[in-house]
C-alpha cells in the first residue's frame, strides 16, 4: 500500500519516499481515527496528508512526550531547531536529519500551502512549553488557531474544493478546531498529568470546578457532579463547532469528501462514547467500539466508490479496487499498533 501511494503521487526520490513513509507510520501509530479516514482518499493524495499529520505529531511529541526526562529548556531548544530546519526547508534548502521536515517541505511545495500556516502552528507549539491553562474560550481559540485551525487550512489544497477556497476555509478551520476540542475532552486526565488544562477556566468555574477539584478526582478516581456538568458543557461547546464545520463538507472535491466526512463522523462519535461512559474522562479514555468504526468505514467506502464512478464516468469494473470495511479497520488497527 505504501509503494502504491508514493507511486501514484509521483514521488520517486528514495530519500523522499523514506521520509513520507516515516510520516505515514506516525499517522498510523498516533492517529488511528484519522488514519482510517485517510485511507479513503485517492492514493495520490494520501502521502501529503501523512506528511502534514506526521510533522504535527512530531512537533507535538517534542512538547508532550512524557517518556523522556528532557527539561522545558531542552524541549524548547529541540523545538527551535525543528522550526529553523522547517524555515530553511520552506525557503528551498534541503533539510537534513529530520525526515518529517523533508516530507512536509515537499508537500508544501507541491500544493503551494501558505508558509504562514506552519509559522502559526509552531507558535502554538512553543506556547505549550509555558502555558498551562486558558482563562476564556477566546483565549483557547487563539491557541487553537495555530494548533488546529491551520491544520484544516493546510489540508484544503490537498483535498481540493468545488467552490472558491476562501469560502471553504472557515469551515475547514472550524473542523480542525472541532477535532482538537474532541481530543481535549477525551484526554482531560492525561493532559492534567502534564500539568495542563485545555478546558476554559471560565467554563469550568461556571459549574464550580477548579484545578484542585480536577486533581482530586484524577487522584482518587471519584466522581463529582460539578465536574460532570462542566464536561457536559464542554461537549455541547464542541458539538456547536462541528455544526460550524459541517457546511464545508459539501464544498470539498467529491473524491476527497468521503474521507473528511468519515473523519467528521468518527470524531463526533468520540463525543457519544464520552457521554455513554458517564463523562469519566478523568479516569479513563473513552473508546469508539470497533463495530461502530466499521459501520462508518463501510459508509465511507460506499461513498468513495460512488464518487470515483461519477468522476471517471466509468463502470465499476474499471474503477481501482476499494478495500472492504473489515480490511480497512483491521489494517488500520494493525498499522496503528
Amino acid at each position: 500500500m505504501t509503494h502504491r501511494e508514493l507511486d501514484a503521487a509521483g514521488i520517486t526520490d528514495p530519500a523522499l519516499r523514506a521520509a513520507y513513509n516515516r510520516c505515514r507510520l506516525l499517522n498510523a501509530r498516533h492517529g488511528r481515527t484519522y488514519f482510517l479516514a485517510t485511507r479513503l482518499l485517492p492514493a495520490d493524495r494520501r502521502p501529503a496528508v501523512h506528511a502534514l499529520y506526521g510533522f504535527a505529531r512530531w512537533a507535538d511529541d517534542i512538547v508532550d512526550d512524557m517518556g523522556t526526562d528532557a527539561t522545558a529548556a531542552e524541549r524548547a531548544a529541540t523545538l527551535a531547531r525543528l522550526e529553523e530546519r522547517l524555515r530553511q526547508a520552506l525557503t528551498g534548502a534541503r533539510p537534513t536529519g529530520e525526515p518529517v521536515v523533508l516530507a512536509l517541505a515537499d508537500t508544501a511545495a507541491r500544493y503551494a500551502i501558505d508558509p504562514a500556516y506552519f509559522t502559526d502552528f509552531m507558535a502554538s507549539m512553543r506556547s505549550d512549553l509555558t502555558v498551562t491553562d486558558y482563562a476564556t474560550y477566546d483565549d483557547l481559540r487563539a491557541y487553537m488557531h495555530g494548533s488546529a485551525a491551520v491544520i484544516g487550512l493546510q489540508m484544503l489544497p490537498v483535498l481540493g474544493t468545488v467552490t472558491a477556497r476562501a469560502r471553504a476555509a472557515p469551515h475547514a478551520a472550524a473542523l480542525g478546531v472541532a477535532f482538537q476540542l474532541t481530543n481535549f475532552l477525551r484526554d482531560v486526565g492525561e493532559d492534567l498529568d502534564r500539568g495542563r488544562i485545555y478546558l476554559p477556566a471560565d467554563l469550568l468555574a461556571a459549574h464550580g470546578v477548579q484545578r484542585d477539584l480536577l486533581l482530586w478526582s484524577r487522584r482518587t478516581g471519584r466522581h463529582d457532579p460539578r465536574i460532570t456538568a462542566a464536561l457536559r458543557a464542554a461537549e455541547a461547546l464542541t458539538r456547536a463547532v462541528y455544526r460550524e464545520a459541517a457546511p464545508g463538507l459539501a464544498m470539498l472535491d467529491p473524491v476527497a469528501r468521503p474521507c473528511i466526512r468519515t473523519a467528521y463522523v468518527l470524531y463526533r462519535t468520540i463525543l457519544d462514547a464520552i457521554a455513554a461512559d458517564g463523562y469519566a474522562v478523568l479516569h479513563r479514555r473513552a473508546v469508539v467500539r470497533r463495530r461502530r468504526r466499521a459501520v462508518v468505514a463501510a459508509d465511507g467506502l460506499a461513498r468513495v466508490l460512488a464518487a470515483r464512478l461519477k468522476a471517471r464516468g466509468s463502470t465499476a469494473h474499471r474503477t481501482p479496487p476499494v478495500p472492504s470495511p473489515a480490511d480497512v479497520c483491521s489494517r488500520s488497527a494493525k498499522e496503528a499498533g
